[in-house]
């Protein structure tokens, strides 16, 4: 049986932080210029025309299908009204938005450099943060809310560990914005964002579309009060045991590095993203396919592949996470798995998934709060899109307006 994890496990900061975070607020121009300038890509980029995540800067077609009803939102739509309507009626002005409001693509998986819409978790009577997290429960599958709540309670694990940014680190200091009019039969929606939580959630013609969702921790486990508390076990674990089986005379088609130690790597992925491509401020990204293609996998290793998309699938309501991975295996013959790190019992690394309709990436970290210099386990991102132009429902919402208003 391992040991439980400890404090002392983890690379503790010995004075107090100086980075210019204060009440879940991260005043840029008080960082290096560069760091200060990925970490605003978000808030430079949202109002951008929308294209999607591309092979080629131009989105496929055909991808995605509309009249295929596959879920209720009948629970989160009632869910979502209730939520608003305890609010007193200055709240609800900031609470909802518009469905085509900008604010969709206005996030960040750091702390915000704006003054986000949407009402502050923490900021809520209980009752009223309740309401909001029910809506959050009835739109995910029960595991999918399960790692939600632990990565948000690890947050706070976070500034108790290192004992600072006590009112940034919590456990609630999240916005949640829920976008057009709750409804069993129109489109509507709801953003989750803060600190290594970050969902966007739309309900369009019997489909939910759970994309961009970006999750991570720093660390993965608690200690102490929050002991028990761990995410992306499966994340890490599924990959790890499916890496450990392709040919190592195949590495040469999904090996993009040996490491991810700093000196192994090109400084443009050592920054604050690290590996990631696909984060806040990425809508518009041009992502060319790399790695080894899952079709031309043995079956024991297809099935392999097929497991670990599930894991990141598997945090949506069963039929639609069932539709979405039938959606894939269609076009698996496209589907690449790419590696960069070790696959040892305590490297860190990266991987990437990439298919026409789903993209998927994972990565070990260095300390932003924590003190490690290298990328390790226990600080994880992780990040699922849906390319060619289906993020925040587009594509869908496209179709759905197109059949039933005309637009």
């Amino acid at each position: 049986m391992s040991r439980r994890p400890r404090r002392e496990d983890f690379p503790l900061p010995t004075t107090r932080s100086d980075l210019p975070i204060v009440d879940s607020h991260l005043f840029e121009d008080l960082i290096p210029p560069e760091a200060a300038f990925e970490l605003t890509a978000g808030i430079r980029r949202h109002r951008e025309p929308y294209v999607g995540i591309t092979e080629n800067g131009t989105p496929r077609p055909g991808l995605y299908r509309l009249n295929h009803a596959v879920a209720s939102p009948k629970t989160a739509a009632l869910a979502a009204r209730t939520y608003l309507d305890g609010l007193a009626p200055h709240q609800r002005v900031v609470a909802a938005l518009p469905m085509d409001a900008p604010e969709w693509r206005l996030w960040t998986n750091a702390i915000p450099t704006w003054h986000p819409k949407g009402m502050r978790l923490e900021r809520l009577a209980d009752g009223d943060r309740d309401r909001a997290l029910a809506v959050v429960e009835s739109s995910l599958s029960p595991a999918g809310y399960a790692q939600v709540r632990a990565a948000m309670a690890l947050n706070e694990h976070l500034g108790e560990l290192i004992d600072d940014h006590r009112d940034t680190l919590t456990e609630f200091a999240y916005w949640f914005t829920v976008f057009g009019t709750p409804s069993g039969d129109s489109p509507w929606g709801w953003q989750l964002m803060g600190h290594h939580v970050d969902l966007h959630c739309v309900f369009v013609g019997g489909q939910v579309v759970l994309a961009p969702v970006f999750l991570g921790a720093e660390p993965t486990t608690g200690t102490g009060r929050f002991e028990g508390v761990t995410v992306f076990g499966d994340e890490t674990e599924v990959a790890l045991t499916f890496r450990r089986t392709l040919d190592p005379d195949r590495e040469g088609e999904f090996l993009m590095g040996p490491s991810l130690r700093t000196e192994d790597l090109p400084p443009e992925l050592a920054g604050p993203n690290g590996r990631q491509l696909a984060g806040a401020g990425s809508d518009n990204l041009v992502l060319p396919p790399e790695g080894i293609v899952g079709a031309s996998l043995p079956a024991d290793q297809r099935d392999g592949l097929v497991e670990l998309i599930r894991v990141y699938l598997d945090r949506l309501p069963l039929p639609q996470a069932e539709h979405t991975l039938a959606l894939v295996r269609e076009h698996f013959d496209e589907t690449r798995f790419a590696w960069r790190g070790g696959h040892d019992d305590e490297s860190a690394f990266y991987y990437r998934i990439h298919s026409p309709v789903l993209l998927v990436e994972y990565d070990n970290n260095p300390g932003v709060f924590l003190t490690n210099t290298e990328p390790a386990r226990f600080h994880v991102h992780t990040i699922v899109r849906a390319p060619n132009g289906n993020d925040y429902g587009r594509d869908l919402l496209a179709q759905h307006y197109r059949l039933h208003h005309g637009g």
